[in-house]
């Protein structure tokens, strides 16, 4: 069932019984699975997969949302898969946003006004409230909490069954419930294409943090002072200096 003022590009597939809202925008060689709800005020970008049952852009889970028309903006060469939930924003005009190539596995849950970059992964079962930040090419395991306002830093990974209450630094290995720090995400950094000094470097600026026994001014301070301030590492400590929740501790 395509609503009238719904617009699909060349090529677009839709499985039996799918249900595609009003104003919905889907981009080219995008696939919808048979069962699938589009909701109004989504766009999807090209070449998406969208698994069966799964349910995109339904009015967000808040008791203080009045009806507004809000978005949830999907990018390009996404994988979403089956019974996935992804609401769109509470706030009059706001949007939920997932940027391109992420793999969001079965029944995830994204809530409202979440933003997630680029080559993200949330395994099955993984549940993110609302205001939830993940930057590119965080994995998130399955069967986690992430708890409202958290912030997922670039290329860290969050084990499964976690119970994320703060923000897990870029670059690092979290886990636990509470979730703490268990070391570098070494075999997503490698995996991602960081040089050897550059896990070397962030290597260094960990143990900073979490080993040496420094208070977390004591220890961004030593990180100026003693590491050259790469991309990696200049943005490590912005991350943690402009933490709202605070980091994970160790």
């Amino acid at each position: 069932v395509v609503h009238p003022t719904a617009k699909l590009a060349d090529g677009v597939r839709i499985g039996p019984f799918a249900i595609i809202g009003e104003e919905v925008t889907i981009g080219a060689d995008t696939s919808i699975g048979a069962h699938a709800v589009i909701e109004r005020w989504t766009a999807i970008g090209a070449g998406c997969r969208i698994g069966t049952g799964a349910v995109l852009g339904g009015a967000p889970q808040h008791l203080q949302y009045d009806g507004s028309p809000s978005y949830l903006h999907i990018g390009d060469a996404n994988d979403i898969r089956e019974l996935v939930v992804i609401h769109r924003s509470m706030k009059p005009g706001g949007s939920t946003r997932l940027g391109s190539h992420n793999f969001i596995m079965a029944q995830a849950h994204i809530a409202h006004d979440c933003v997630l970059g680029d080559h993200v992964v949330v395994a099955s079962l993984a549940g993110l409230a609302g205001h939830v930040e993940v930057e590119d090419g965080a994995v998130i395991g399955g069967v986690t909490g992430v708890h409202q306002f958290a912030r997922i830093g670039a290329y860290s990974m969050v084990g499964g069954s976690s119970r994320l209450l703060q923000d897990a630094p870029p670059f690092l290995l979290v886990a636990g419930s509470p979730a703490t720090v268990h070391g570098l995400n070494t075999v997503g950094l490698r995996r991602a294409g960081f040089s050897p000094e550059t896990r070397r470097e962030l290597k260094i600026a960990y143990r900073t943090l979490y080993r040496s026994g420094l208070n977390v001014s004591q220890a961004l301070d030593t990180i100026r002072c003693q590491l050259n301030l790469s991309a990696p590492i200049a943005h490590l400590v912005r991350f943690i200096e402009h933490s709202q929740r605070g980091s994970c501790s160790s």
